[in-house]
């Protein structure tokens, strides 16, 4: 049996530094310069991005033993999952703002800078919540059951800056100027400073993902209360999202049934806390703990349904509409 690593603050800032290695080298030897990101690049990067996930969860099953690596790798594709949603929302916002392809990736370069240090924080105050009240678990699944439900049922009403807090804010302490700059977020016309429209695609991006954290980062803590695995699978996710966009951003019509799948997702993870004894230590007779490795197969069977279903309707929608063409070609022929 291996022997149990205790961590500490230096496992954290060990992990900080690797990550942080991680990006530098991204930033300022891959990206260093503005340009469109291909799809076999991308698809290149989450491959990347995924196996470095995987392996590092060997290093938390030999650290931390079997039980805390499936959670790590349950939370991961529980992220990883919620994050696809919050690509297709980035995905309308870069339409909307009208964003050159070559400026994308820095946008989402310093996005997820800002996502890892809110999640940081986040994780931080969820994990002190819950060991001072283990009741919070009861609140975190009760508002993750309704979460999934609204998601299911609500409507998209899609990207509107002008309801957005932080954009109305920024443009009321800063002046913001007409077109892009290149890739910089502050420019000066006639000697005066002002944000580029860029910077408030910035600002977007980050309070969309703040939106999906208040999901996702509850939703973890369902599997686990370790704060390092919360921790290392959420970097982990946010870091892969780069890449995930993407490749999926122009395949958003074909995961049309993503939404559905992900909404059953954060119900199933809201019931397994509100059922699950650990929120409680007392004995009770509707408590029944999941097992991680039933929770990871569920979840990600879900996901994989949804994903699989959506791509069926979407091949025959495609067959649907290339026959109507043909018959259309024929009418127009024979007249």
């Amino acid at each position: 049996m291996l022997a149990i690593t205790e961590i500490t603050p230096w496992h954290y800032a060990g992990f900080v530094l690797v990550i942080l290695f991680f990006l530098a080298l991204d930033l300022g030897v891959f990206h260093r310069e503005a340009r469109v990101v291909r799809f076999k690049e991308a698809l290149g990067w989450t491959a990347v991005w995924f196996t470095l996930s995987m392996c590092f969860s060997g290093i938390v099953y030999h650290m931390r033993g079997k039980e805390e690596a499936l959670q790590y790798v349950t939370g991961y594709i529980i992220e990883l999952s919620l994050s696809m949603d919050n690509v297709f929302v980035i995905a309308l916002i870069f339409a909307y703002f009208r964003v050159p392809l070559q400026y994308q990736h820095r946008v989402l370069f310093w996005g997820i800078i800002g996502a890892l240090l809110m999640r940081g924080v986040m994780i931080g105050v969820g994990a002190a919540l819950i060991k001072t009240f283990a009741w919070m678990l009861y609140v975190f699944g009760a508002f993750l059951v309704f979460t999934g439900i609204k998601m299911m049922f609500g409507d998209d009403d899609g990207v509107e800056p002008e309801k957005n807090p932080v954009i109305r804010l920024a443009r009321k302490l800063y002046p913001v100027s007409k077109e892009f700059d290149g890739q910089k977020f502050i420019t000066t016309l006639d000697g005066k400073k002002m944000l580029t429209p860029l910077a408030l695609v910035l600002l977007m991006v980050e309070t969309t993902d703040l939106i999906f954290a208040v999901d996702s980062i509850p939703a973890i803590f369902a599997i686990t209360d370790r704060p390092f695995i919360v921790f290392t699978s959420n970097v982990f996710a946010i870091l892969g999202l780069r890449s995930l966009y993407f490749v999926l951003a122009d395949a958003i019509g074909m995961f049309r049934y993503l939404k559905v799948g992900l909404s059953i997702v954060l119900v199933f993870i809201g019931v397994k806390m509100l059922v699950d004894p650990h929120a409680n230590p007392e004995p009770a007779w509707y408590q029944k703990d999941i097992p991680t490795n039933l929770s990871l197969i569920i979840i990600a069977g879900i996901i994989l349904l949804s994903v699989i279903l959506s791509m069926v309707a979407s091949r025959s929608e495609k067959g649907k509409d290339a026959k109507e063409d043909e018959k259309k070609d024929d009418g127009a022929g024979k007249s």
